[in-house]
């Protein structure tokens, strides 16, 4: 099993930014790519980004590319997000994920315990 642990949410005013951390430890040979899904109050979870560890592979839900980012520090086996111009409806419990790349993608991998990230209009 592999223990996700995410940080850095928070309340920011719309257009700020911020930046979420989730570091692995574990099994985490594993896994094999990272990711960030969302949930907002009463919605379904939503794939957010995902990147492999090898080769540098990145997918970006189609309603944060141009403001989030995500990356990867190998060394310290943790995924980071950086959200830029937030947006109200960016509010949202957002969760990390590890698994090979389809399994991340797809939702089926391991999750962490969410981070909580607010956005004021």
């Amino acid at each position: 099993q592999v223990q996700l642990v995410e940080s850095g949410g928070g309340l920011v005013q719309a257009g700020g930014s911020l930046r979420l951390s989730c570091a692995a430890s574990g099994r985490t040979f594993s896994s094999y790519a990272m990711g960030w899904f969302r949930q907002a109050r009463e919605k379904e979870r939503e794939f957010v980004a995902a990147v492999m560890w090898t080769g540098g592979k990145i997918s970006y839900a189609e309603s944060v590319k141009g403001r989030f980012t995500i990356s990867r520090d190998n060394a310290k086996i943790t995924v980071y997000l950086q959200m830029n111009s937030l947006k109200p409806e960016d509010t949202a419990v957002y969760y990390c994920a590890a698994g090979t790349y389809n399994s991340v993608v797809a939702g089926l991998g391991s999750w962490g315990q969410g981070t909580q990230v607010t956005v004021s209009s």
